[in-house]
């Protein structure tokens, strides 16, 4: 057996520097690791819909926008939708935000805000637009029970409940909360 000598100062540690690049590298690594063990590392796409539910045959106009995607002006009529799709981004700061008017009416609503709407919606963010605020589809019972308020104003009749991230509408009537059996007309969720 071959033995190996090393010549050191007794008294003095030896230590071993390790340079930046390689901890940069060693993290970005693991955030790598985690994302891809946790299933997001490539983000599956995110579908959102947007269906006008506002009765008496009114057009609802919307232009929707993210701070790098503006998806221009759409005019549904009653209970047609727009829909478009997009992939969240690494950090989970996605926005998209929306305009809504109709008549002498003109509301503002975030309609996809990553950190709030990941584990209500997942992959399928439909809503329902109303005259009293947007309504989430919730996939565990296929109606649209997550309502909320418009960013700029608190609807009459409504109190504000703190739900985490943002702030829900609640209603003691029930056609506010399903959002689909106005005049009869129900919405299918396929």
């Amino acid at each position: 057996m071959k033995e190996t000598k090393h010549q050191f100062t007794p008294g003095k540690k030896i230590t071993t520097m390790v340079p930046f690049s390689r901890c940069l590298f060693s993290f970005v690594l693991l955030v790598f690791l985690v994302r891809w063990c946790d299933g997001a590392l490539i983000e599956k796409k995110v579908h959102l819909r947007i269906i006008n539910d506002l009765g008496n045959g009114s057009d609802l106009n919307l232009h929707c926008k993210s701070k790098d995607d503006d998806l221009g002006v759409h005019v549904l009529a009653p209970h047609q939708f727009f829909e478009f799709s997009f992939r969240p981004n690494f950090w989970v700061t996605t926005l998209y935000f929306c305009r809504f008017w109709w008549g002498d009416e003109s509301h503002w609503f975030d309609i996809y805000v990553e950190r709030r709407d990941v584990g209500r919606c997942n992959k399928k963010c439909w809503w329902t637009v109303a005259a009293v605020g947007p309504c989430l589809l919730d996939a565990r019972v296929q109606r649209y029970t997550l309502c909320e308020n418009w960013k700029d104003q608190q609807p009459e009749g409504s109190s504000q409940v703190a739900t985490g991230n943002d702030i829900a509408r609640m209603y003691n009537d029930t056609k506010h909360l399903e959002g689909n059996e106005k005049e009869g007309n129900d919405i299918i969720i396929y």
